[in-house]
């Protein structure tokens, strides 16, 4: 009974190590759409990575990972008190700079929450849930696009 229920947890870790892409949410796992949030700029990738990363500490974000060559950005919020005090929630921001068809660069942004329902007595149980309609969407984008506007020193 053991040697069963283990070769069935190695054979399912085995199969998800092969997967290219596994889903950010439960959602995208199902299968759910979720919808895309994506703006192109009349820049290249380079430049306008480097707007995106300077739009980061003007929103409250900090850097985490990714890079120009590899077209992604990954950011988070600081924590800050939920609904309750003993909950905490934090938001992050995932970025992919692709070349756009008609030249150019497409920025496509999925932004999650993060909440923490006991922070005090549960650590490492939190939650995190697709952000679908927040103006954090366009908050980002504007401020890339000022960015790319802005005279360089």
């Amino acid at each position: 009974m053991k040697t069963s229920a283990l070769f069935s947890l190695f054979a399912g870790a085995f199969l998800l190590a092969g997967c290219d892409s596994v889903p950010d949410t439960m959602r995208e796992g199902l299968g759910v759409e979720l919808p895309v949030h994506q703006r192109v700029y009349a820049a290249d990738q380079k430049s306008t990575y480097a707007a995106a990363l300077a739009a980061l500490p003007q929103m409250g974000y900090h850097y985490e990972r990714g890079g120009p060559a590899q077209g992604e950005l990954e950011a988070l919020s600081s924590i800050s008190t939920g609904e309750s005090m003993s909950s905490s929630e934090q938001f992050r921001l995932k970025a992919k700079f692709e070349p756009a068809l008609d030249g150019g660069t497409q920025v496509t942004v999925k932004m999650t929450e993060i909440i923490q329902e006991d922070a005090e007595h549960d650590l490492g149980r939190a939650t995190e849930s697709p952000l679908e309609d927040t103006p954090l969407y366009e908050v980002f984008f504007r401020t890339i696009q000022q960015e790319l506007a802005a005279p360089r020193k």
